[in-house]
């Protein structure tokens, strides 16, 4: 299941321009625009993370690449094959794990992976079904039927679905919803796997630390427009917040007048939680402010801004109205 790239491999695994997707109207909702002129590009070969809330576009925008839904207005490519005009070429560029479990219940693993294969035109002897079994750990469940699986194996199947015809891009929506710890590390671990062996990986997950963990890129979609696409080191620094705890060796019921210009929160007694700017103030601005007071400090730690305060301040942000 290795992609080794190739000169002939585009630049970009996935290219979206201006995309947009209107629902139309129904007799209980007004028309809803799910994808407003949405441009992305994603990197042959990069672990790539598409975040945002509930109903934010981002189901809609990989169903669009999948084939499963029309667009608007816009265009897109997976693999250098436009979704429209060469629409065979780039359905079998892309795998697509949902996030329903659509699992027949009445096949076996085996038989599903078999039919996945033939539905993408793979020729008997050209078909990695044991292969891909291994890749997602249910080699030795390939003869029962899936209704006597877990969840969690059920989710592996979904994925190996996804891999039967060697996609060189693999779309993961939400596919460690529902998995045990166990499981989730094993599918992380056969999906980095995948992407050391070249395969472009692209997720969308509530777990916001599985992103920040394991994507070079992060882009977050608010109300079908993309507000942000950066990459993850990037991101991270972009809200240039930081706290310090400093731990005192006795309780003070005040604060010296030597600290007053710094943003202090008095925990415990004997903590001061400093909030401050990294591009303004250092560590070593504060650890002077400290000792210049007279105080004497037994432990300090800090803590960096997470993925999580970044995509709530980007997130909660209202819908921009439109104007007549």
């Amino acid at each position: 299941m290795n992609t080794v790239a190739s000169t002939s491999d585009p630049e970009f695994a996935i290219e979206i321009n201006g995309l947009s997707k209107t629902y139309a109207p129904s007799n209980k909702q007004p028309a809803k625009d799910a994808l407003k002129d949405v441009s992305l590009k994603i990197p042959r070969g990069s672990f790539f993370a598409l975040l945002g809330p509930n109903g934010a576009g981002k189901s809609t925008l990989i169903n669009i690449l999948a084939g499963l839904v029309t667009k608007t207005s816009g265009g897109a490519k997976v693999w250098g094959h436009d979704i429209e005009q060469n629409m065979r070429e780039a359905r079998r560029a892309i795998g697509v794990v949902p996030q329903e479990l659509n699992i027949d219940p009445f096949f076996t693993p085996r038989e599903m992976l078999d039919l996945q294969a033939g539905m993408f035109g793979v020729p008997k002897a050209e078909r990695i079904t044991d292969e891909v079994l291994d890749a997602v750990g249910l080699r030795d469940k390939a003869h029962a039927y899936a209704r006597t699986l877990s969840g969690g194996m059920r989710r592996r199947l979904l994925v190996g679905k996804a891999m039967v015809h060697s996609p060189p891009v693999l779309v993961l929506d939400e596919p460690s919803a529902g998995v045990d710890v166990d499981l989730r590390r094993q599918l992380w671990s056969h999906v980095k796997e995948m992407n050391r062996n070249g395969t472009t990986i692209l997720l969308t997950t509530h777990y916001l630390e599985e992103a920040e963990a394991m994507c070079d890129t992060i882009a977050i979609i608010n109300h079908g427009r993309l507000i942000a696409c950066e990459a993850t080191g990037d991101l991270l620094s972009r809200l240039d917040t930081k706290e310090m705890t400093i731990t005192l060796d006795r309780d003070i019921d005040h604060l010296p007048d030597g600290l007053s210009p710094f943003k202090i929160d008095i925990r415990e007694g004997r903590k001061l939680v400093f909030s401050y700017t990294p591009s303004k103030v250092t560590a070593g601005d504060i650890l002077s402010a400290v000792n210049g007071a007279g105080l004497s400090i037994t432990d300090i730690s800090t803590q960096e801004s997470e993925l999580e305060d970044i995509f709530v301040k980007l997130t909660s942000e209202p819908e921009p109205t439109a104007t007549p």
